[in-house]
């Protein structure tokens, strides 16, 4: 097993007892809102977690989440090579998932939180000299969802 899916698979464990396999871990079920908690919290840990369930969907099926993506909406996905896609479909995932409970506007500050801290986590894998134009450009792309209220087009 390479260094990089054993990090993977203890950033997921860290995550809340999620392994790699799809399977919720020990004997217990876990309800679908706390799923839905743990995969859309502003940490690196919580979005290996978010990325391992998207992976294997199948695992999850009976929770019947929507993960369905946009990617960023009528925003470049790669502006100028830096991949927002991931984090814009993570963020996706947290307000079609909330809305679709009723209860997006009381989750809303964290999940465009998360969508900072992914997007903020692009930016810091680029070499030092690209990092402060990403980081511009992530600050956009977040403002921009803090500013518009949620509707069908950001989310």
């Amino acid at each position: 097993m390479g260094y990089r899916a054993v990090l993977l698979q203890i950033a997921v464990l860290l995550a809340g007892g999620i392994v790699l396999t799809g399977q919720p871990a020990g004997a217990t079920t876990v309800d679908k809102a706390t799923l839905l908690l743990r995969w859309t919290q502003p940490t690196a840990a919580s979005t290996a977690a978010w990325n391992a369930a998207r992976r294997d969907r199948k695992a999850w099926a009976a929770y019947d989440f929507d993960w369905s993506t946009d990617k960023c909406s009528h925003a470049p996905e790669n502006p100028f090579g830096f991949n927002f896609g991931p984090a814009c479909s993570h963020h996706d995932f947290g307000y079609r998932n909330y809305r679709a409970a009723g209860t997006l506007d009381e989750h809303r500050v964290r999940l465009d939180e998360m969508f900072r801290a992914d997007l903020r986590r692009e930016c810091d894998s680029h070499r030092l000299a690209a990092q402060p134009p990403c980081n511009v450009l992530a600050f956009t792309y977040y403002e921009t969802v803090r500013i518009l209220k949620p509707n069908a087009d950001l989310g």
